[in-house]
């Protein structure tokens, strides 16, 4: 979906694809034919945008063989389908049943994370639409915070700028504009907005930016508003942005919070937990994760005991539909995600020009919640992509053909 924003761009909406486990090219074939075309019929509209997970076999396949890449291209425009953002976090077994702290291997101090990137930003250069030149991918925050030195760090940077210099040399050969943003989440080394800065800063190449996840900007209980005016001062560049809702529990002492809570801990996903000790009077117990928050690395350890101080809100890294919060007690960020919005591209000019839907964990959810069928979970998505829409028409955004 795209929309003209008042300063004359071109703002691009997507759904990303992560939410549809494929590992392999013919498994992305069928995920355009089953899910997505499904999802662009509902909405009414003649082209969809979807932001594509590309598992490394896939970006593999891909990347080898000229005649497969124009076959998937022909098929986006066949299904009325368009990309011009690819989530290239996940490396692999996305859909795994645990998939936990699996998805952020390999790092990057990796060689096989830089070799990945650069496949996808490949890939991506020869999907694009004709008359789109910019792309972006969004990728893992460096590493997970655990095993990662001062010589992993050096390694990273290293890699970073290989990449910024491939993305160079691949504009100069196809006149594509790529672009990576590092995607912080908590209990990453990058787990904060402002933790980007640093990294960024030292890297200092304008295709190096920073992708912002509302659901994790939301979780670690960063101010949109501080966040993006912090990042505008820096000059880091966003990227893209992903529409995510985080779980929110406004009273997690109440043993009916609790119980709610304890509904999401599931077992294929990391769910890291904080609450804000600026909200707090009692400073006790917890990890300390981040200036001013404390932790836990999953939603289950945070309700063993006293685990994590439950005198202020906690708020839990599942991505939660969103046009359909929880049920009391519970609720979602929707409020932070709309803030982020509204700094994002209801300015004179956008911060960013593409944002994209990203509810992977619909198959997570408490039974009673999960789609039962392929046709419920297109319709969420429909009803997603919707609501993101009015967000973007109510800032003054025009909806496009």
């Amino acid at each position: 979906m795209r929309f003209r924003h008042p300063d004359g761009s071109t703002v691009h909406l997507a759904y990303c694809t992560n939410v549809h486990p494929a590992e392999t090219l013919d498994g992305v074939l069928a995920q355009l034919r089953d899910h997505c075309e499904p999802v662009r019929r509902r909405l009414g509209r003649d082209r969809l945008g979807i932001g594509l997970w590309l598992a490394r076999d896939a970006a593999h396949a891909l990347v080898s063989d000229p005649s497969a890449l124009r076959g998937l291209r022909t098929e986006l425009d066949r299904r009325g389908l368009e990309v011009v953002t690819l989530n290239g976090f996940p490396y692999e077994g996305f859909g795994a049943e645990e998939v936990k702290y699996r998805v952020y291997k390999p790092d990057w101090a990796d060689p096989e994370r830089l070799d990945h990137t650069t496949a996808l930003a490949r890939v991506l250069a020869g999907l694009l639409p004709d008359d789109v030149t910019q792309g972006s991918i969004s990728t893992l925050p460096l590493a997970w915070r655990t095993a990662y030195d001062e010589r992993r760090a050096e390694t990273a940077r290293t890699a970073l700028l290989t990449l910024a210099e491939r993305l160079d040399a691949l504009e100069e050969l196809t006149g594509r504009d790529i672009r990576v943003g590092l995607e912080p989440e908590p209990g990453c080394t990058v787990e904060t907005t402002g933790d980007a800065i640093a990294p960024l800063t030292l890297i200092g190449h304008h295709r190096i930016g920073i992708c912002v996840d509302t659901c994790h900007l939301a979780t670690s209980f960063e101010d949109p508003h501080t966040a993006l005016d912090a990042l505008a001062e820096a000059r880091v560049p966003v990227v893209k942005s992903q529409l995510s809702a985080a779980l929110h529990a406004e009273h997690p002492h109440l043993p009916e919070v609790r119980e709610a809570l304890a509904a999401f801990d599931e077992p294929r996903f990391l769910h890291q937990t904080r609450t804000s000790l600026a909200l707090t009077p009692d400073r006790a117990g917890g990890a300390p994760v981040a200036p001013g928050l404390r932790g836990t690395d999953d939603l289950g350890e945070a309700l063993k005991g006293d685990a994590l101080p439950d005198t202020s809100p906690w708020r839990a890294h599942f991505h939660v539909p969103l046009h359909a919060a929880p049920a009391a007690p519970l609720t979602s960020t929707l409020p932070v995600l709309k803030a982020a919005l509204t700094r994002l591209v209801g300015g004179p000019h956008p911060l960013t020009r593409h944002l994209e839907v990203e509810t992977y964990t619909w198959q997570a959810l408490p039974a009673e919640l999960r789609p039962r069928a392929r046709s419920q979970l297109a319709d969420g998505i429909a009803a997603e992509l919707t609501l993101a829409r009015d967000l973007l028409t109510d800032l003054g955004l025009k909806e496009l053909p």
